[in-house]
């Protein structure tokens, strides 16, 4: 940008010029868009959308929320979270077609690991998602679980884990190419 007095060369979004000193316009701030919307998801859906629409909503994993959200229904009662699930399906209005769009950026997802896995890959899936080294997570989810009566929560977390978590593409092994016949 220049200076509006001394027209010489100073940086973007610059107060005052530091040649001459002239205090300098405020530029004019981004139009604003659209307030952002909480919609129920038209594209990352199971049964409403509404989990898939506050992941949107909230540029979090879609992964995460539907694991907290069915550990959360588990230890605070199943029909209280089944009717909240439905009321915000009534409530909460679905996203338009332009926003189900299969361009749109997927991001880091949280999946259970088809290399690094011991039972289910769920320890392997949070490692790669979290950067961190999968026997670390495998070691707390134990000890956490050997605690005095949390044995049979640990286990089940885990099962709920298992089920939520969508398991990570298997990559296709490569074409093996035979060698044309040679004719003599």
């Amino acid at each position: 940008m220049n200076c509006t007095h001394c027209q010489r060369e100073i940086a973007e979004h610059s107060n005052f010029c530091y040649f001459c000193g002239t205090k300098q316009p405020a530029a004019a701030p981004p139009p604003a868009g659209p307030p952002k919307r909480l919609t129920r998801s038209a594209r990352d859906r199971m049964f409403g959308g509404v989990l898939g629409g506050f992941a949107e909503y909230a540029q979090v994993d879609l992964t995460l929320v539907r694991l907290i959200f069915v550990l959360v229904v588990i230890f605070t009662g199943i029909i209280p979270g089944i009717v909240a699930y439905i009321v915000g399906w009534m409530v909460i209005p679905e996203a338009s077609a332009q926003a189900a769009s299969p361009n749109a950026p997927a991001g880091k997802r949280l999946m259970r690991s088809v290399t690094d896995r011991r039972l289910g890959g769920v320890c392997g899936g949070l490692g790669e998602f979290l950067g961190v080294d999968s026997t670390v997570i495998r070691l707390v989810w134990a000890l956490l679980s050997i605690v005095p009566g949390a044995i049979v929560g640990g286990i089940v977390a885990y099962v709920i884990a298992w089920m939520v978590i969508p398991e990570a593409p298997r990559a296709l092994p490569a074409p093996v190419e035979h060698p044309a016949p040679q004719h003599s």
